[in-house]
C-alpha cells in the first residue's frame, strides 16, 4: 500500500484529523512531479512533495487549516494555492507549484450505542447508513455480527464505563444492555461526565422514575437529570419491536443532531461574515 494512503488509513482508524496536500500542478523547475503528497497532522508528516520551503509552507498552511476547522468544521473544504519558488520562497529550482490542500476530518457525529443485543443490533444497522462514526460497546463477543460497516467500532470490554469515559465530548449514548445495574452504572457515568450530548437509556417511564430517584439520592443535579433521555425515540413513532424502537431512536437522535448543527451553523455564520455592526 503506498505510503501515504497507508497513513490516511491508520489515521483514520484512529480518527485523528490530517490534511492531504497535493501537488497539482508544476510549471518550470519544481522538486518533484505533479501527483506527490504529503500528509500533515498536528504532530508529524507523511510522505513528501519535495522537501525545502515548499513543504515548510504547505506544512503551515495545513496545520492553519486544520486548527481552523477545529473551531469550524464548516471551513473544512480543500483549498489551492499557487506558490513562487523562486521569488517567493527563495528556492533555487524557481518554477511555480500549485498546491491542493484537502483535510480529512473524523465524522464530528459521535454515536456510543452500549449493548448488542436486538435493539442495539437493529439501532447500528440503521446508524451505519448515517453519517457518524459508532462505537457498539458489549462484554460479549458473541452478540457480534461476524463483519461490521466501516463506520462501526466493536468494542469488547468487560468495563465499558472505560469505553464511556474514552469517548470525545459531545458524543450521544444510548444504553439498552443486558443489566438493570449495568444500565445504571453507565447512565450515571455518563450524566456525572456533563460533557456528553444525548445520553438515551431504553426502558418505560417507570424506568426512568427508579433511576432518577437513585440518582438524585447519589448525588446528581435536576440539571443532570434533566438530561436523561428515557423512554427514548421520537414520540409517536416505533411501537415494540426491536426494529420499531430502534428507528424511533434512530430518528430521534437525527433529530437532535439536525437541530444541534443548524445552531451551530447559526451561531457561526455571523463569524464568517465578519460579525454585525451595531451602532
Amino acid at each position: 500500500m503506498t505510503g501515504w494512503v497507508a497513513a490516511l488509513a491508520e489515521l483514520a482508524a484512529a480518527e485523528r484529523p490530517a490534511a492531504l496536500v497535493t501537488l497539482l500542478r508544476v510549471a518550470g523547475s519544481t522538486p518533484r512531479e505533479p501527483g506527490a503528497k504529503l500528509v500533515v497532522t498536528a504532530e508529524a508528516l507523511h510522505g513528501t512533495i519535495g522537501g525545502g520551503h515548499l513543504e515548510l509552507t504547505a506544512v503551515e498552511t495545513a496545520r492553519e487549516l486544520l486548527a481552523a476547522a477545529a473551531r469550524d468544521p464548516g471551513a473544512a473544504g480543500p483549498l489551492v494555492r499557487e506558490l513562487q519558488l523562486g521569488p517567493t520562497l527563495g528556492q533555487c529550482c524557481g518554477g511555480v507549484a500549485t498546491l491542493l490542500f484537502e483535510l480529512v476530518l473524523p465524522p464530528p457525529w459521535q454515536v456510543a450505542v452500549f449493548g448488542a443485543g436486538h435493539v442495539g443490533k437493529a439501532l447500528v444497522k440503521l446508524l451505519a447508513d448515517l453519517p457518524c462514526r459508532v462505537s457498539w460497546v458489549d462484554a460479549r463477543e458473541g452478540e457480534f455480527p461476524a463483519a461490521l460497516p466501516a463506520s462501526v467500532r466493536r468494542v469488547v470490554t468487560d468495563a465499558p464505563e472505560d469505553a464511556l469515559a474514552a469517548l470525545p465530548a459531545g458524543a450521544d449514548v444510548v444504553v439498552m444492555t443486558h443489566s438493570h445495574a449495568l444500565d445504571f452504572q453507565l447512565v450515571e457515568a455518563a450524566l456525572r461526565r456533563g460533557d456528553l450530548g444525548y445520553v438515551g437509556l431504553i426502558g418505560s417511564r417507570t424506568k426512568r422514575a427508579r433511576f432518577v430517584s437513585r440518582l438524585a439520592s447519589r448525588g446528581r443535579t435536576e440539571a443532570e437529570l434533566a438530561r436523561l433521555t428515557c423512554p427514548i425515540g421520537l414520540p409517536g413513532v416505533g411501537g415494540k419491536l426491536p426494529a420499531e424502537i430502534a428507528l424511533a431512536a434512530a430518528a430521534q437522535l437525527l433529530q437532535r443532531r439536525t437541530a444541534a448543527a443548524a445552531c451551530l451553523e447559526s451561531e457561526q455564520a455571523p463569524a464568517r461574515s465578519g460579525g454585525s455592526h451595531q451602532g
